[in-house]
């Protein structure tokens, strides 16, 4: 599926809604998103072990649930690494008080071995399961979560719509969201609003202090939604969270024009070709591909253009600091 028609499902889903009616009880709300809803689909983790769906893994739990299958070379790559930063954001609670659930919509491929791998490659951490089973009863499953669209994902292709929900299992509140969300947004529904969704926030804030946001150019929205998620721009802070490619900041300086637009808009066919640069960044980023974001001329344009002015913006204000330390 290209960017912009998943992009377009996103922005469907990006005010997140809950399937629990307004006005319902916390307690029928429950029940009527309880075992009697939810298939207890048999599936199988990376490492071999078999379970259920709703008794091992989404009973009395809150999840994080999304629809991916290894060898797709556009959304779910970015998928993945999106959610591996919330991940990151969470910490430790993930495996314990939150729990990530990632299930391929094409398992005669996805053996347990290949979700092993696929997982190595993201360097994910402990407590998020990659799932594989029978196609059949893992479309029913997505049906019944609403994460099937009819003439998308029953296609002769393995395109899939964009699909990603969280929810607390025990209080019957699920909502749809999109897995390009900023990653500190969604790690706080995760790891606060499901968890004390009744509770009033103790936070007080004033219109004062609010602070002035200057609106991101086209370039930056890209970089930030789809960029950021493996790479970081001279952001050591956070670098942690995105340490599946390199860092881009000077790109724009350090690389052919024409191969950086080449690279943005077919880094699938430069790897087939074995470019020898794309070979090399592959090599040295865990054999990790990068992958093909569908941008158009004028959005490759706008996203290295962003590239190349940020880079000198920090590279001068990093000049500042130098010259006023040495002083």
């Amino acid at each position: 599926m290209g960017w912009r028609t998943w992009l377009a499902l996103g922005h469907l889903l990006l005010s997140a809604c809950s399937v629990a009616q307004a006005g319902v009880s916390e307690n029928t709300s429950a029940q009527q998103w309880g075992q009697a809803y939810f298939p207890n689909t048999a599936l199988i983790t990376q490492d071999g072990q078999p379970v259920r769906f709703f008794d091992d893994l989404i009973k009395d739990k809150v999840v994080a649930i999304n629809f991916i299958f290894t060898t797709c070379t556009d959304s779910c790559p970015l998928e993945t690494a999106r959610l591996r930063q919330v991940q990151k954001l969470l910490g430790d609670r993930v495996g314990r008080d939150v729990f990530f659930y990632s299930i391929s919509i094409d398992p005669e491929t996805d053996t347990p071995e290949v979700l092993k791998q696929y997982t190595e490659k993201f360097k994910i951490g402990p407590g998020w399961q990659f799932l594989t089973g029978n196609k059949e009863e893992i479309t029913l499953l997505r049906q019944k979560l609403g994460l099937f669209i009819k003439g998308v994902d029953d296609g002769q292709t393995k395109d899939h719509n964009l699909s990603l929900i969280i929810g607390n299992q025990s209080t019957g509140r699920w909502m749809k969201a999109s897995p390009m969300e900023n990653p500190y947004v969604l790690a706080d529904r995760l790891g606060k609003s499901l968890h004390n969704w009744k509770l009033a926030s103790t936070d007080t804030n004033e219109a004062a202090d609010a602070p002035n946001v200057r609106p991101p150019s086209i370039g930056e929205q890209i970089y930030r939604t789809r960029c950021s998620s493996c790479h970081t721009l001279g952001d050591t802070e956070h670098a942690g969270m995105r340490s599946i490619g390199p860092d881009l900041l000077g790109v724009t300086q350090q690389r052919d024009p024409a191969w950086l637009t080449r690279w943005l808009k077919e880094p699938n066919l430069m790897l087939a070709e074995k470019d020898p640069l794309a070979m090399q960044l592959f090599e040295q980023y865990n054999r990790l591909a990068m992958p093909n974001l569908r941008l158009g001329d004028v959005e490759i344009t706008a996203v290295l253009t962003y590239l190349d002015e940020e880079s000198k913006r920090m590279q001068a204000r990093t000049l500042v600091k130098t010259s006023q330390t040495a002083n």
